[in-house]
């Protein structure tokens, strides 16, 4: 069975840069995608970025031209670099590894906050 670990979370000031990282504990073989889902307390949990094994991105609105979301597939692992960080970003951000399963991690909690 994989499993997903993020990394990278914590307190930033609006304004300021996260880095999120994804790594499975196993080689992940097969072709599939990577996604990052976030959720804020009190909301459902809503996917804010995707990318295809040929390495196209989709975002949502509120974060596109913010969020890079990358894969290596080398290491099994995906990230989300996150820009100009804003009080509406923070919660728990969770990858997910979308095959014939779907697999999640735990979760990274982001906070914003000046």
């Amino acid at each position: 069975q994989v499993h997903l670990v993020e990394s990278g979370g914590g307190l930033v000031q609006p304004g300021g840069s996260l880095r999120l990282s994804c790594v499975a504990s196993t080689y992940l073989r097969g072709i599939g995608e990577w996604a990052w889902h976030r959720q804020a307390p009190g909301k459902q949990r809503e996917r804010v970025a995707l990318i295809d094994p040929d390495g196209t991105a989709t975002y949502i609105g509120a974060v596109k031209g913010r969020f890079t979301i990358s894969r290596d597939d080398d290491k099994s692992a995906a990230y989300l670099q996150m820009g100009n960080l804003k009080p509406d970003d923070p919660g728990v951000y969770y990858c997910k590894w979308i095959d014939a399963m779907h697999t999640w991690g735990r979760g990274a909690q982001v906070t914003v906050s000046s």
